[in-house]
């Protein structure tokens, strides 16, 4: 999807930025940005916390206590009809339009006003709580934002453009601190997406690294207090990486082309199907997650692996596949490919949510099953896929590569070659194959993603 901003406000016009960094009102911001990441982080942990904890109770614990072993196949139709009914409530009756269309990636824009935000979070809730194929990542970086500029305007009203700039982009380094394993990486994240260059980089990157760093600590203080746990991308115990050989770099080529096309095709079908949902919304978005439930129910069926294998963001289904990856053959990883990407594709067009997790969780089973041909060491496919398949969906070179180094952990150093030919194979790929977006996906100001 298009490299554009997912929450950070947009860049503000600013004549000297570095003369910035010399007035005492920077030090302001500083400590602004450090105290903002307290509420934010315990907001994002919150929300994070109540998704996991309701997508445990709705399809393991209810299941059980309806009298059934286990979740039945077909338990995920209704759950998922409820999620497109709630979605599709938030959009048209709440103020905002409860984030942006994912179908049509990141946006840039101006933080999310107060008034929008419970839309975001009421429309994300239903969407990830309830299966469809996304991710927090989105309705974080908005929730964070949001918050962020909403605390400095209760502070000070008529606030300047370039406070109110910092403390939003402050507010979403804050929100995605250590959701993708890192803070840098979600700093790398925010700062791609939003376009930031020059001398500006550095005056946002302060304050949002010091929000980054808090809500690390955070996060990391509300695990030991709930034991709810940290939500982070990063796995241990992953299968060692020896050696590259040359031929491999031929692998990171192919992996690298394969991805683009699936990004294509999963972005054209949710750009086709979201403009024949928004007129009808309420009728279709019900439609459209049973549709998003029936792939998972097929998948279940033909393989008897689950149907969390296809629902959800794969966040949290991402470890087990990789750890159990001598358990899949080769029939089992094209169903879940063909179920998953179309699950997602499904989800990107009407539902709430991020792109990056669907995207990691694909890129790691194509890479698993090419693993199968040609002696491509399971990792070494794991990694380039995920890569160029983040890459594919999101537009965003640094970050696609940092994914894959913070998953691969201790492989990573080894790895990193073939990993940025894949991601800069499938960048240009995909820059190419790129289809036009929705004519309808202009966000009206205050939109973001959620």
């Amino acid at each position: 999807m298009e490299a554009t901003s997912g929450g950070a406000p947009p860049a503000a016009p600013v004549t000297d930025p570095r003369a910035l960094l010399k007035e005492r009102s920077y030090i302001v911001l500083l400590v602004l940005g450090a105290v903002i990441g307290i509420p934010v982080a315990v907001a994002a942990f919150g929300f994070l916390a109540a998704v996991s904890k309701s997508q445990t109770w709705l399809f393991q614990t209810l299941p059980v206590d309806l009298g059934f072993d286990s979740a039945p196949s077909w338990w995920p139709i209704p759950l998922l009809v409820l999620s497109g009914v709630v979605v599709a409530l938030a959009i048209d009756r709440l103020p905002g339009t409860a984030g942006h269309e994912p179908a049509n990636g990141f946006h840039s824009g101006p933080a999310p006003r107060a008034v929008e935000l419970p839309g975001i979070v009421i429309a994300a809730f239903g969407s990830l709580a309830l299966g469809a194929v996304v991710g927090p990542e989105a309705p974080l970086i908005a929730l964070g934002s949001g918050l962020a500029v909403l605390i400095v305007h209760l502070i000070k009203k008529d606030a300047p453009a370039t406070a109110v700039l910092v403390i939003g982009a402050a507010g979403s380094f804050a929100a995605v601190s250590t959701l993708l394993g890192s803070p840098i990486l979600g700093a790398f994240l925010i700062m791609e997406v939003a376009g930031l260059s020059g001398a500006m980089v550095g005056v946002v990157l302060a304050p949002g690294l010091l929000a980054s760093g808090i809500g690390a600590l955070i996060f990391i203080g509300l695990d030991g207090i709930t034991g709810l746990g940290t939500f982070s991308l990063s796995i241990p115990d992953i299968p060692q990486f020896e050696t590259i050989h040359g031929w491999q770099f031929l692998w990171a080529i192919v992996i690298g082309l394969l991805a683009a096309v699936l990004g294509y095709l999963i972005k054209v079908g949710a750009r086709q199907l979201q403009p024949l949902v928004a007129p009808r919304r309420l009728l279709l978005t019900p439609i459209i997650g049973l549709g998003v439930a029936l792939c998972a129910v097929v998948f279940d069926v033909i393989t008897d692996r689950g149907t969390e294998q296809v629902l959800f963001s794969g966040q949290d289904a991402l470890p087990g596949l990789v750890h159990s990856a001598q358990t899949w053959g080769v029939g089992a990883l094209v169903t879940l490919l063909v179920c998953k990407a179309l699950a997602y594709s499904l989800s990107l067009s009407s539902f709430r949510g991020g792109p990056i997790f669907p995207a990691m969780f694909l890129g790691a089973a194509g890479g698993m099953l090419l693993s199968h041909v040609g002696g491509l060491p399971m990792i070494a496919g794991v990694g380039m896929g995920i890569g160029a398949m983040a890459v594919a969906m999101l537009g965003l070179p640094l970050t696609s590569v940092l994914l894959a180094a913070v998953f691969l952990q201790a492989d990573a150093v080894e790895l990193m070659p073939l990993i940025i030919v894949a991601v800069v194979v499938s960048y240009v790929a995909s820059a190419r194959l790129e289809p036009p977006p929705l004519a309808s996906a202009e966000a009206p100001a205050g939109d973001q993603p959620g």
